[in-house]
């Protein structure tokens, strides 16, 4: 029948549409009774990101934000732990690997040196990232052998101005990497204990020798 693929598209579209008004009515009913919101809510969003969404799922950015996975990555990071003075203890040596397998090349690194000695110390003294050409690869956080460069959940950098940053703006606290990918916190945290209670033991057991 001539037609009858158009006549296929209409129907899906009325559908939709129905669905749409349904599902607005549906959700200001439970807006009354629960209190939940269609937009402008965590919930609505969660429903409009299942398999369960009927009618309209557009999510009305910015106002609404789809929540990243936590795999999710984008620039990247310094972490730094709070001394108990609340001095920051930055996590990185400075060794230079994440500027190595940078693919684009996008870290700058100045180690620190010791004023009296000349000789280098184990912390940067400058810091530096290319927003614009970081390509958001990963690579750099992936083969840190100290944990201290992570990739970031934040996207909304959008400037006039040629993103670069420098130590400052690019560190950020572990509490923060924990709240944006919980369960790898825990797991580099589990690997962290599991490898000081081996050291422990085998100082403990060269102790006993000797």
């Amino acid at each position: 029948m001539y037609g009858k693929g158009m006549l296929k598209g209409l129907g899906v579209t009325l559908v939709r549409f129905w669905n749409t008004y349904w599902d607005d009515a549906v959700w200001m009913w439970r807006r009354v009774t629960t209190g939940d919101k269609r937009y402008h809510s965590k919930e609505g969003i969660a429903h409009r990101s299942s398999k369960n969404a009927r009618g309209i799922f557009t999510v009305q950015y910015p106002e609404e934000k789809l929540p990243v996975p936590e795999e999710f990555r984008y620039l990247p990071f310094l972490v730094y732990d709070e001394g108990a003075d609340g001095k920051r203890e930055i996590l990185c040596t400075s060794c230079g690997i994440c500027a190595k397998v940078c693919p684009p090349q996008c870290i700058w690194i100045v180690r620190t040196n010791d004023p009296l000695t000349g000789r280098p110390v184990p912390q940067p003294a400058e810091f530096y990232i290319d927003g614009d050409i970081c390509m958001s690869c990963g690579y750099c956080a992936e083969y840190c052998p100290f944990d201290a460069i992570k990739m970031d959940h934040d996207y909304e950098l959008a400037a006039y101005t040629r993103n670069i940053y420098d130590l400052e703006k690019l560190l950020k606290s572990s509490t923060y990497y924990a709240s944006i990918r919980p369960a790898n916190a825990a797991r580099e945290e589990e690997a962290r204990k599991a490898k000081e209670a081996a050291k422990s033991a085998r100082s403990a057991t060269h102790a006993a020798a000797a």
